[in-house]
């Protein structure tokens, strides 16, 4: 009975493990895909097979939309949309592990700025401090895409919108929210892609990979979270999500051979350790983006 007890409370961290993996590991593969339909392109086709797929698994054309929500869905959509495109944007000009690390600032922001202790004081330096060390201003020698930097932190303060809004979202229309959120982001992101990438994004040598990408990056980690999700208290949940820079860093690096120097290292530690504190100090969910 101990064993059997002891696997089912192992199963939902190595579950969340698995889908943090996957989301990187589809990060990675999209990022192969760039050369042949662009950041803009790329990120097009993972959102509109995604949202596909959530689609016919989901159902959402039997959701009641309620009137009070509308706008809370509309932004959280539009938010999700936008947080993708320029969290792949960056990706085209910055690696893996540091375009996560940037991005997390967002909910580090939402998570420090709901609690008002002096040691939430603290989570804030840690992040600074790692921030000021990603940021191009940091070390000549390693200075990183200034447009590459500021579109991963737009990402981050998507990520912020889309945590407030997805909230009271997710409070009218539950487990829909996430397919309905995505078919709005498929009408915000898809005409901007078609303009970008034409006729490129119908190609098998895109749609195959890109198929993998919004399996890998959508479907597939957002089934795992929801299995973990009913299993673990919401403080381990969070506490788990805060390696997902790590992880991130280590998909470039096995994927796309994207290798760090230490300042970024330390920089990325830093941030990590900031979402840790944070996450076990404020006693509330972070939801994560799919």
């Amino acid at each position: 009975m101990q064993r059997i007890s002891r696997a089912a409370s192992v199963l939902p961290i190595i579950l969340l493990v698995l889908a943090m993996a996957s989301i990187q590991a589809g990060a990675s593969i999209a990022k192969t895909i760039f050369p042949l339909a662009g950041a803009i392109g790329t990120v097009t086709v993972r959102i509109v097979l995604g949202t596909l797929i959530l689609a016919i698994t989901m159902k959402p054309w039997r959701a009641r939309i309620a009137q009070g929500s509308r706008r809370a869905l509309l932004v959280y959509g539009m938010s999700l949309g936008l947080m993708n495109l320029s969290f792949y944007v960056a990706l085209s000009r910055i690696p893996l592990g540091i375009a996560v690390a940037l991005e997390f600032s967002g909910p580090l922001t939402v998570a420090v700025l709901t609690s008002r202790r002096p040691l939430d004081y603290c989570w804030i330096a840690l992040a600074v401090g790692g921030l000021l060390l990603l940021l191009p201003i940091a070390h000549e020698g390693s200075r990183l895409d200034p447009v590459g930097v500021l579109f991963a932190l737009g990402a981050g303060a998507c990520w912020a919108l889309y945590i407030i809004f997805g909230r009271r979202a997710g409070a009218a229309h539950g487990a829909q929210t996430v397919v309905l959120g995505s078919v709005i982001s498929t009408l915000v992101v898809a005409p901007i892609g078609l303009a970008t990438a034409g006729t490129a994004l119908l190609s098998r040598s895109v749609l195959v990979p890109g198929l993998a990408v919004a399996i890998l990056s959508t479907a597939l980690p957002y089934s795992l979270e929801m299995v973990a999700l009913t299993r673990l208290p919401a403080r381990t949940f969070g506490v788990l999500m805060s390696i997902e820079p790590a992880l991130a860093a280590f998909s470039g690096l096995v994927f796309l051979d994207e290798r760090l120097s230490g300042m970024q290292w330390i920089a990325i530690i830093l941030i990590i350790g900031a979402s840790l504190g944070t996450t076990a100090s404020v006693p509330q969910k972070v939801p994560i983006p799919t």
